[in-house]
């Protein structure tokens, strides 16, 4: 698609006269000479927020006298690398600060410019992906001339205000709706994690056994044609390719990967303490880094025992039995890990555990996905409402006004 089909995709169908955004905004970069300004922001997924001088986060200069100054009514844009679809493009700017020499600065020409409804409008642009689709050069970028060009609507000011109030409203809304149902997920999460903390609590039916007595060392390699497997700390192990590239990529040679067979304890020998452990379901092949133990069958069930030492009481255990080699990483030592407890019921009783553990978990995860499915559903909703209003497809100025009758 051509940049002028991505700009008539967004802009074609609007209801109003649209005129170049630089009949409404000029261009000014303020550098931050001999540090005028020390008060630092940063243009994020949330908007534009305070950021401390001495947070490094990210590949930008610590050199903050090369900064831009940026004044409360501007607008600021990242419109580099445009490639990347998930990364902030825009913002409305709250107060006075520094930020990136890199973002482009637009602000207002007049008071017959709204700066918080033209932010929308490029927000819904950025929601739409329409800046990704207009960038140039090796990096997709964005020049302030091309964004100067970029079509604006012409409304009035009373006509900017009524549809920022109308935003302000409903995407408020939204937004507590999402945040009530976030928090709905986590505290599914908890209650999931206390049952097991709860079921796994030794009863004194319960025999305590030495760690060492129900495992055995495992290291199989040379099966380099096995799937590659890895260790989740929310998933315990499931195929490498399931789980988003989230862990280091596996070596060149697979040589020395160990075989991991179903029923077996893979831990990741520096996350353990962190909870990186788990009974394996299926057959494949692990770092040389992870520990594969196997499991006696005669003493303890492997979903029992996912479930076991997955819970807070064993990983709190595998943390006392680490060794800490830096910031996060603790190597488990097994002098230590072998002499841990072990609290077993009766095999059968395990299963039953196990069991109950599978059928709550089952449930869980169905409020939870239809929980985070109507999260999607309203943040869909939430785009789709912003662009309409602010192109002009849905007239929302009587809402807005009688908003604005109700709190006067």
């Amino acid at each position: 698609m051509s940049r002028r089909d991505f700009l008539q995709e967004f802009v074609g169908t609007s209801l109003w006269a649209t005129v170049p955004a630089k009949r409404r905004f000029r261009y000014e970069k303020t550098i931050n000479f001999g540090m005028a300004e020390r008060h630092r922001l940063a243009l994020t997924m949330g908007g534009v927020v305070n950021r401390s001088l001495d947070d490094l986060e990210g590949l930008q200069s610590s050199d903050y006298s090369t900064y831009q100054i940026f004044e409360p009514g501007d607008l600021a844009f990242k419109l580099i690398d445009l490639q990347n679809i998930k990364t902030s493009r825009v913002g409305l700017v709250p107060r006075r600060g520094i930020m990136s020499p890199a973002y482009i600065r637009l602000r207002p020409m007049s008071d017959q410019t709204l700066s918080k409804f033209y932010y929308w409008y490029f927000y819904a642009a950025y929601l739409g992906n329409i800046f990704n689709g207009l960038g140039g050069g090796i990096r997709q970028n964005l020049s302030q001339t091309e964004l100067l060009e970029f079509p604006v609507p012409d409304i009035s000011r009373e006509d900017q205000e009524a549809i920022s109030t109308f935003l302000e409203r409903e995407t408020g809304r939204a937004d507590t709706l999402i945040r009530r149902k976030r928090q709905f997920i986590d505290l599914l999460k908890e209650r999931a994690t206390g049952e097991i903390i709860a079921m796994m609590a030794p009863q004194n039916t319960w025999q305590a056994v030495p760690f060492w007595s129900i495992t055995t060392a495992k290291c199989i390699t040379g099966m380099a044609t096995e799937g590659l497997l890895s260790v989740y700390l929310d998933r315990g192990v499931i195929p490498y390719s399931e789980g988003g590239g989230l862990v280091h990529k596996p070596a060149e040679s697979l040589e020395k990967y160990q075989l991991v067979e179903p029923g077996d304890l893979v831990m990741n020998n520096q996350q353990a303490w962190r909870g990186s452990v788990g009974v394996s379901t299926h057959r494949g092949i692990v770092s040389p880094a992870y520990v594969v133990l196997g499991l006696d069958p005669a003493k303890i069930d492997p979903a029992f025992a996912n479930y076991a030492f997955r819970s807070k009481p064993y990983v709190d255990q595998f943390m006392i039995a680490s060794m800490s080699v830096g910031d996060i990483q603790r190597q488990i030592k097994w002098h230590l890990l072998r002499r841990i407890p072990v609290y077993l019921p009766p095999l059968e009783e395990q299963r039953a555990i196990a069991a109950r553990l599978d059928r709550e978990k089952a449930r869980i995860n169905g409020l939870i996905a239809k929980t985070e499915r109507s999260i999607e559903l309203l943040k869909e909703h939430r785009s789709a409402l912003i662009t309409a209003a602010v192109t002009g497809k849905i007239d929302v100025r009587g809402a807005a006004a009688k908003t604005i009758k109700a709190a006067a």
